[in-house]
């Protein structure tokens, strides 16, 4: 016996809904009042529940499809033959199946994100359902709010199932992915791969429009289809989805500017693009609000002559890089003067703990490095002990591995003081910001040939200006500036930093 299930009153003056939601595939087993799908109207959501018990045979109207009233959405088949349906089906997808009974199912987890790293956004996924991947194959990129973390396969196999797609958070204990590994897992390919081509292929034909009550949402939260991801039919967006996008934006992190958007003429903004802050921007967004907001800063310039430590540097970079394996910077020298500074103005390599200055006792180097994804900072630790080849090894490994996206936590956190080179980029002069929480950063620049007048005779110099932001809170005014003499000093007399003076 069939029992037929049809589109139920919709309300008054209503006519017409767009079928939102399946609850239910062709075979699943239903009770009597069991949701089976969900209408949306301009007005309202309407669930249809199940007239009858027994088995879903066959679904006429599918999501995204608009139906009137007393229109035939589905069929049902009840009484004893009722389940036979499903099994029968069953023989004819087995032999595409068999061959996969030898495969076993791997799960693609999130990797350890480090100390206090909750959850993660999916970035890119380099694989498709389908795709065959090698063992340790990096199949997707994650980023957090301090680093990129890369996702290698667990085994060899096929990726049958992605769960957490581009875009989505995830918590640290979170399933990507599931892999079919071991002998039969090709033969699956085939199967899994046409679905995700199937699903697209309607949607590049033709305009998809979302269903009247999910317009309606959106349009009362304020949101832009944009902001929606759709799970109904071809990509519409249903009242579910928009209900979604409104409790993730209320979750998300508060925007960085307060102030709203001046208004944006309509062919302007038509040439405008609109790229969704990654969580690296917006956690560097915030640090360096959040400093601006609770330290004092105040910022203290001086310049230096480079003409020292050009000559030195053009006279030994050759034998230095040949001996060590690595060349020879500016950056060594700038992080010796700074290490040598830092004993002579302890409170510029301190913090502030509540009520109390903690003094430390070592200095641990932050290297700010731009990257394509945002500026980093990589931690160079126990600086103060390192020799320059040390010193230029490490900066140049940590440079690496910051362009690659390769840091780990570890490599990021317990930094004492901060050196920050725009002169790369050109910068003549600028006030770095803090990097919280500690008290001092170091802003180098563009090193440029200047008339100095020098013993009473001007001569043409490599000048760079120097400037350091400290936390005026813990030091003073004559501790900053003492310790951006010492760092001048050192550089236009390098021999000071052989005799540690």
């Amino acid at each position: 016996m069939t029992t037929e299930v049809r589109v139920p009153t919709l309300g008054e003056s209503v006519t017409e809904a767009t079928v939102a939601t399946w609850f239910k595939k062709p075979g699943d087993a239903v009770a009597v009042d069991e949701m089976l799908c969900e209408l949306e109207t301009d007005k309202v959501t309407v669930e249809v529940p199940s007239p009858a018990a027994g088995t879903l045979a066959d679904i006429i109207a599918a999501e995204g499809d608009t139906v009137g009233v007393d229109a035939l959405l589905a069929t049902i088949a009840e009484g004893a033959s009722a389940a036979a349906p499903a099994p029968a089906a069953a023989p004819a997808a087995a032999p595409a199946a068999a061959p996969a009974a030898a495969a076993k199912s791997v799960d693609v987890m999130v990797p350890t994100l480090g100390e206090s790293v909750t959850e993660a956004t999916v970035s890119t996924w380099f694989k498709k359902v389908g795709d065959a991947v090698a063992q340790d194959e990096m199949l997707c990129e994650l980023e957090t709010d301090k680093v990129s973390v890369e996702v290698p396969a667990p085994a060899a196999g096929i990726l049958t199932e992605i769960i957490a797609k581009e875009g989505d958070t995830v918590d640290a204990t979170a399933k990507l992915a599931i892999l079919s590994a071991g002998e039969g897992a090709v033969a699956a390919a085939p199967a899994a791969a046409p679905a995700p081509a199937a699903a697209a292929a309607p949607a590049a034909g033709k305009d998809i429009k979302d269903g009247p009550a999910a317009e309606k949402a959106m349009a009362e939260a304020g949101l832009s289809r944009d902001a929606v991801t759709g799970t109904g039919r071809d990509g519409r967006a249903t009242k579910t989805d928009v209900a979604a996008a409104v409790a993730a934006a209320k979750a998300a992190p508060a925007p960085v500017a307060a102030a709203p958007r001046a208004p944006v003429a309509a062919d302007d903004a038509a040439r405008e693009e609109r790229v969704k802050m990654t969580r690296l921007r917006q956690t560097i967004a915030k640090r360096l609000k959040d400093a601006q907001n609770t330290a004092a800063i105040l910022t203290t310039y001086n310049e230096v002559d480079m003409t020292e430590v050009m000559a030195l540097r053009n006279q030994y970079k050759d034998q230095f890089e040949k001996k060590h394996g690595v060349r020879l910077g500016f950056m060594s020298f700038f992080t010796k003067a700074c290490c040598h500074a830092l004993k002579e103005v302890p409170e510029v390599n301190a913090e502030i703990d509540g009520t109390d200055i903690v003094y430390k006792n070592f200095v641990h180097m932050g290297v700010a490095a731009g990257t394509p994804q945002g500026l980093v900072v990589p931690v160079i630790r126990d600086t103060d002990q390192m020799s320059f080849a040390e010193i230029e090894k490490a900066i140049s490994e940590k440079g690496r591995r910051a362009r690659d996206g390769k840091l780990s936590m570890a490599e990021m956190q317990g930094g004492t003081f901060t050196i920050s080179n725009g002169g790369v980029y050109g910068s003549l002069m600028s006030s770095p910001i803090l990097n919280p929480p500690q008290s001092g950063i170091l802003g180098m620049h563009k090193i440029q040939d200047r008339p100095m007048v020098i013993n009473g005779e001007i001569k043409i110099r490599p000048m760079m200006y120097l400037a350091l932001s400290y936390d005026h809170r813990i030091v003073d005014g004559k501790g900053a500036v003492t310790f951006l003499v010492r760092v001048k000093e050192a550089l236009e007399d390098p021999r000071r930093l052989l005799m540690d003076l």
